[in-house]
């Protein structure tokens, strides 16, 4: 990657976002960090500066708030070369299903916000002629499954967006790219007893990322490989035997 290229991460205080950027950073690129903390970011900032000699901005960004959506595009100090976007929130099921507005801030944060952040970059990619953009979704978005349907419900709309994206775009020079992790050892799923096969680290979602952006191109990123094998045995599940499994 040239040094002249440019990285914004969307959710850039988080594990996976971290780690995306110290990758690029590595590689020459100049970073900016956006998120709601600020004080987080500037630590994440600190730690690219000791690590790579990078220096990163911060900008201030809340995925619920649309309205300022287009001053936080605005205010950035130069229309990034690739935008990743990493916000995402669990949640707890079982609270979902009782509280609406919990129910709702879990499936705007996991898609309403990416979507429409991600859509207005993809306007202003156009305008410049190029542009890569890439969304951390998830292999929860490609079945419902009773133990986190909620949360599933959310990447399963990022997933499309991104997709339908990706087709409306298909004949220009702006890349969009699906990133389904799978588990993945973060601060989200400290408490969860992860299977090792299926667990990436934060720093393989990073390296598929930019291997994806900077080396070999790529539309859909199934991190851990097996995930694919997976989800295609647990799509092709015939419903009136999935229901049963409670999964």
């Amino acid at each position: 990657m040239e040094k002249s290229q440019s990285l914004l991460v969307l959710g850039g205080s988080s594990d996976i976002g971290r780690a995306c950027a110290l990758r690029f950073a590595e590689s020459g690129a100049q970073i900016m960090l956006a998120g709601r903390d600020l004080e987080a970011l500037q630590r994440e900032a600190q730690d690219i500066a000791v690590r790579t000699g990078a220096k990163a901005s911060l900008h201030k960004l809340d995925i619920l708030d649309g309205d300022a959506f287009r001053s936080f595009v605005h205010d950035l100090p130069a229309l990034p070369d690739t935008v990743i976007c990493v916000i995402g929130v669990l949640g707890e099921q079982s609270r979902a299903e009782t509280e609406v507005a919990y129910a709702s801030r879990i499936i705007r944060t996991n898609c309403e916000g990416p979507a429409i952040l991600l859509g207005l970059f993809a306007e202003h990619f156009l305008a410049r002629g190029s542009g890569a953009i890439v969304g951390v979704s998830s292999v929860a978005g490609e079945r419902g499954r009773a133990s986190n349907y909620v949360y599933g419900a959310g990447k399963a709309g990022l997933t499309a967006f991104l997709s339908g994206l990706r087709n409306r775009l298909g004949k220009t020079n702006i890349r969009v790219i699906t990133v389904k992790p799978g588990f993945v050892r973060t601060r989200m799923t400290k408490d969860m007893k992860l299977p090792g096969l299926l667990t990436a680290e934060p720093e393989e979602v990073a390296e598929a990322i930019f291997r994806a952006v900077a080396v070999r191109p790529r539309d859909v990123i199934y991190v851990k490989p097996i995930w694919l094998i997976v989800m295609t045995i647990i799509k092709a599940i015939p419903e009136p035997i999935f229901k049963r499994l409670r999964i």
